[in-house]
């Protein structure tokens, strides 16, 4: 019975390890800059609703500074040096970019027509 504990107990911290790189499929990666004036506004029109919104929910945001290391997982992305860029990402493939911010309602737009290229998101 022991054995089978700890074998069980392996085994699940083996997936707690592997599931979040599967579980979280989309994500939104939002590539700035300190002193980034359209990725103020970025944030002042839209961050503060995004994680409410059905764009928010199925694709999480993620901020990365082009000034800083990338994470692990972000190893080999292009990084514009012209921020914001957004990149909606499916695991470890990017689905597209939209560089710049237009203004809300032009974001929405593009944002959505990326998240339909989601495999998932295919009818």
């Amino acid at each position: 019975i022991m054995r089978t504990r700890l074998i069980l107990a392996t085994l699940l911290i083996i997936l707690a390890l592997i599931l979040p790189v599967y579980a979280l499929a989309a994500e939104l990666i939002m590539l700035e800059q300190r002193g980034c004036v359209y990725c103020k506004r970025w944030d002042k029109e839209i961050g503060g609703i995004y994680p409410k919104t059905d764009e928010g929910k199925l694709a999480p945001l993620r901020k990365v500074d082009i000034h800083d290391p990338l994470p692990d997982d972000l190893k080999g992305l292009q990084i514009d040096r012209f921020t914001p860029t957004f990149i909606v990402m499916d695991g470890r493939t990017e689905v597209g970019r939209i560089r710049g911010y237009p203004g809300d309602e032009f974001f929405w737009f593009l944002l959505g027509s990326l998240l339909e290229e989601l495999p998932n998101q295919a009818e």
